[in-house]
């Protein structure tokens, strides 16, 4: 069956979404947050759908199943800085810079060396290239940084930290004295605990510039729970980047590309993966991120999974047939996002946007603080479904 045109269409996915159903602040503990269960793909687009506790997870799941969580940790990385004018000016630290050659040419930068960093910047349009930023933090010495020049894909600066900062585990001590954990701009207040509450227990890993939102709700105890199960644990490794967040502008979506994110697949996850198979478990992503870097590596090698680290930027839309993943839990996601396509892909666009307009109608909390849902592998999508799979 072909995709629906409109499926095809950036403007086929907003909703509209209360602002007091923004979350602000976590529940507590985490698994406490609300779980919307979608059980089975029905006859139309109507939903069908149980109301339960992220705790309840651990029932949905079965013993020999698999859940892959991402194991990334994310960096402080929004800085203030303080321009030479006196002028206050922003950094968010995304990744290092590696350019090709015609990105050398466009920015004028002679090539990669170490301590250079793509960043988000605000004032953009002030800052030029050879420009100094002190970054500023309480109770520490002002810090010289350089501005090297723009990236034209991203709008981006090229920023000269220390060379020692080769790469995110060297350059986070650094973030950690002068940083700040990026919140998104829809949570208006920092709190302390952020620091915590913005990281998955599991977090490993130092690279992302915003949390895999799924796992935050995953408590030492209902890990715990869920391994007593019988239900295997595996990590992936993907750095939120600037393809998660960034807003998509394209309407026609046969058109879109993504910026990549860099992903690992270690020979340990693809091992995991091949034995749940093998004894006939269920692979369950947790979090959208979990489910890009598996389908990504797994397209790059024809559909099969197999080790890998590098860059990725894989979309996943309606009409897309998921290779390796079965289930997913994920938060409810942004109107017009990546990650709202890469959901309906799942389970199609119109039975998505329903359970969202019933999740509305229940109060539901949206976005990263907010509540989940639960797509058990019997309500994908027949299309969408891996071939083979138990």
């Amino acid at each position: 069956m072909g995709v629906d045109p409109v499926d095809r269409l950036l403007s086929s996915y907003g909703y509209g979404l209360p602002s007091e159903l923004i979350a602000q602040r976590p529940v507590e503990p985490r698994h406490d947050a609300r779980l919307l269960v979608v059980d089975s793909i029905g006859t139309g687009p109507a939903p069908h759908a149980r109301h339960l506790r992220v705790w309840d997870l651990q029932h949905e799941l079965r013993a020999g199943d698999l859940l892959v969580v991402n194991d990334t940790r994310v960096l402080h990385a929004r800085l203030e800085a303080r321009r030479a004018s006196g002028g206050a000016a922003e950094l968010l630290v995304l990744e290092p810079w590696q350019p090709s050659g015609a990105d050398r040419q466009a920015v004028n930068v002679p090539g990669a060396a170490p301590g250079r960093w793509l960043c988000l910047a605000k004032p953009a349009k002030r800052l030029r290239p050879g420009d100094s930023l002190e970054l500023i933090a309480p109770g520490e010495p002002p810090l010289v940084v350089t501005v090297l020049g723009s990236d034209p894909e991203t709008g981006g600066r090229i920023v000269q930290f220390p060379a020692a900062c080769s790469d995110a585990a060297a350059l986070e001590p650094l973030l950690l004295q002068y940083g700040a954990i990026p919140l998104p701009p829809y949570i208006h207040g920092h709190e302390a605990s952020d620091h915590d509450r913005y990281q998955t227990r599991y977090a490993a890993r130092p690279g992302a510039v915003a949390a895999p939102t799924a796992g935050l709700h995953l408590s030492d105890e209902l890990l715990a729970a869920i391994r007593g199960r019988g239900v295997e644990l595996a990590t992936t490794t993907l750095h939120v980047g600037l393809g998660t967040f960034r807003p998509v502008e394209t309407e026609d979506l046969s058109q879109l590309q993504l910026h990549s994110e860099w992903v690992e697949v270690s020979p340990e996850l693809v091992a995991a993966v091949a034995a749940c198979r093998a004894r006939g478990g269920r692979v369950i992503a947790i979090g959208t991120t979990s489910v890009r870097s598996l389908e990504a590596v797994a397209q790059l090698h024809g559909g099969e999974l197999r080790p890998h680290t590098g860059p990725v930027n894989l979309v996943i839309q309606p009409g897309y047939r998921f290779a390796v993943v079965q289930g997913l839990l994920t938060n409810f996601h942004l109107p017009k996002s990546s990650l709202l396509l890469l959901v309906s892909a799942l389970i199609g666009r119109e039975r998505l946007l329903a359970l969202y307009a019933e999740a509305i109608a229940r109060q539901y909390r949206f976005f990263s603080y907010g509540d989940a849902m639960w797509i058990a592998p019997e309500a994908m999508s027949a299309g969408a479904q891996p071939l083979g799979r138990p």
